[in-house]
C-alpha cells in the first residue's frame, strides 16, 4: 500500500447525512445556547453543557441515528464549539508528528517520518479559515488578506503556520509541528538508532565543558530534539535564556528565561524580532544563550556574544552538511548590513564556533547524527574542520530500511585539553577509529 495512503482508514470522513446533521444540529445549538458565556466557564463544565444540549435538540429534531452515531457527532459538535474542529481528532493521536494541511478536503499527517494521508476533512474554505483564525487570535496574532501569513503555537506548545488567500492559490493552508509532551532522552535517542553511546558522551562533555555548538540539519530533522536533550546538560545553578520564535524548548532548569519573538500589529508597529532578543539578553547577565534557530542578522549579534564571554551558547539553523552551515552562517552575517570583509566573518566564526553537529532525516524516515565536526581555525580564508564521528550508508535491507554504521574517525579534538582544565576527562578510547564502542 502506498505510504500516503496508509492509515487513512483509522480517521473516517463524515458522509454526506452525516455533515447535513452535524451542520444542522451546530446551527441550531447556536440559537439555543450563548457560546459566548462558555469563556467564563471552566472546559468541563462546558463539555457537560453543550453535551445535555445537543442530546434534548437530537430527541426534538428526531434525528435518524443510533447511540454510536450519537456520541460521535456530540463529539464532533464539542470538537467544534471548544476545539479545533476535524483537528482534534489528530490531534489526540501522540504517533502523529505533523499535521499538515494542503486544502480544506485533503488532509496529511507524519508518522515515524512517513506521510499519510487521511480521510477526514473540513467541509469548506471558510470552515478551515475560521479554526486558523481560532488558533492564531488566542495568542494575540492576526491573519488577513493584508497579513495572509502568520506563525502561532496551539496552547500545548506546537509549532503552527497557516498561509491563505491571495497567497494560497487552492485556499487556505495549516501546517502544525506537534509538540512533544514527554521530550526523546539521550538512551531513547540511543534505542532508535540516531546516535551512540560514545557521541553523547563527547556532547555531554562539549555542553558541560562549555562549548558552543551548532546544530545544523534540513526540516524535520531532529534540531530541536538535540538541542532539547543537549541543554538538558547545562548545570543547574546557571542562568539560561532561550529565544525564539514560537516557542519549543523544553528546558527543566529552574534558572531560566525564555523569549519569543513578536510581529508587527495591523498598523504595522511593534515588531520584535530575533535579532532584538538576542540584544537586549546580553543585558540580562546570561550564562548560555540558546537560540531556537538562527535565521538572519541575528546571527551576527550570536557571534559577539560567543566572541565576548558568553562560552557554552547553542544554536540550530537550516544546512544540509557542516561546511554548508558555516557557509549558511555568513550569509546571515551579511544579512546584518555591516560591509564586512568576508576573511573577518570566517575569522569571527571560526573563533566563535567550537562544534558543528549535523543531523539528516533519511529516507527511510529515521533521523541520525551524520557527523559531528571541530572547528580548528583559519587557513589562509578558509575554516578548517576536524571530523570526529559520522554515520556511514552502506545501502538498504530487504525492508527498504537505511543500513549503516556509526564510527570515530580516530582524530583527538583540540578542545580535549579545555574539557580536561574543566574537569571533564574524556578517556582517548572513546574517539578510537578501530573500535569506538569497546569501552562503552
Amino acid at each position: 500500500m502506498n505510504n500516503l495512503s496508509q492509515g487513512a482508514n483509522e480517521f473516517k470522513t463524515l458522509s454526506q447525512e452525516e455533515q447535513q446533521l452535524k451542520e444542522q444540529l451546530y446551527n441550531k445549538l447556536l440559537n439555543v445556547m450563548d457560546l459566548s458565556l462558555i469563556e467564563t466557564i471552566s472546559k468541563d463544565r462546558a463539555r457537560a453543557q453543550i453535551t445535555e444540549i445537543s442530546e434534548q435538540l437530537i430527541n426534538e429534531l428526531h434525528m435518524p441515528i443510533n447511540l454510536s452515531a450519537r456520541q460521535r457527532l456530540i463529539k464532533l459538535i464539542i470538537d467544534e464549539v471548544l476545539g479545533l474542529g476535524p483537528l482534534e481528532t489528530l490531534l489526540a493521536d501522540p504517533s502523529i508528528s505533523d499535521i499538515l494541511v494542503n486544502s480544506y478536503d485533503r488532509i496529511y499527517v507524519e508518522r515515524r517520518g512517513k506521510l499519510q494521508q487521511v480521510m477526514i476533512n473540513f467541509h469548506s474554505n471558510a470552515h478551515l479559515l475560521n479554526i486558523i483564525d481560532r488558533i492564531v487570535s488566542t495568542v494575540g496574532r492576526r491573519i488577513d488578506e493584508s497579513s495572509p501569513m502568520v506563525d502561532a503555537r496551539l496552547e500545548d506548545g506546537s509549532r503552527v503556520n497557516a498561509i491563505i488567500p491571495p497567497l494560497a492559490l487552492d485556499g487556505p493552508a495549516l501546517s502544525i509541528r506537534r509538540f512533544a509532551v514527554d521530550k526523546l532522552n539521550a538512551q531513547q535517542l540511543i534505542d532508535i538508532g540516531s546516535i551512540t553511546l560514545p557521541m553523547i558522551e563527547l556532547l555531554k562533555g562539549a555542553v558541560k565543558g562549555k562549548l558552543n555548538i551548532l546544530v545544523s540539519g534540513g526540516t524535520g530533522s531532529g534540531k530541536t530534539t538535540l538541542l532539547n536533550m543537549l541543554s538538558g546538560y547545562i548545570p543547574e545553578d546557571e542562568r539560561i535564556v532561550t529565544i525564539e520564535d514560537s516557542a519549543e524548548l523544553q528546558l527543566q532548569q529552574p534558572h531560566t528565561v525564555r523569549l519569543e519573538t513578536r510581529p508587527a500589529n495591523i498598523e504595522g508597529k511593534g515588531e520584535v524580532n530575533q535579532r532584538d532578543l538576542v540584544k537586549n539578553c546580553l543585558r540580562m547577565r546570561p550564562d548560555r544563550i540558546v537560540i531556537g534557530e538562527v535565521r538572519g542578522g541575528e546571527a551576527l549579534d550570536m557571534l559577539t556574544a560567543m566572541n565576548t564571554g558568553h562560552e557554552g551558547s547553542l544554536t540550530t539553523l537550516h544546512a544540509n552538511s557542516p561546511r554548508d552551515a558555516l557557509g549558511r552562517l555568513e550569509y546571515m552575517v551579511c544579512m546584518a548590513g555591516f560591509d564586512m570583509p568576508v576573511s573577518n566573518i570566517r575569522t569571527q566564526i571560526a573563533s566563535a564556533i567550537d562544534l558543528v553537529v549535523q543531523l539528516e532525516r533519511l529516507e527511510d524516515g529515521g533521523r541520525k547524527i551524520t557527523s559531528i565536526q571541530e572547528i580548528n581555525g583559519m587557513e589562509g580564508d578558509v575554516i578548517t574542520m576536524s571530523e570526529l564521528f559520522h554515520f556511514v550508508r552502506e545501502g538498504r535491507d530487504q525492508n527498504g530500511d537505511i543500513v549503516g554504521q556509526f564510527g570515530s574517525t580516530g582524530v583527538i579534538p583540540v578542545f580535549h585539553s579545555k574539557l580536561k582544565q574543566h574537569g571533564i576527562d574524556l578517556p582517548f578510547e572513546l574517539f578510537n577509529s578501530r573500535d569506538p564502542f569497546a569501552d562503552f
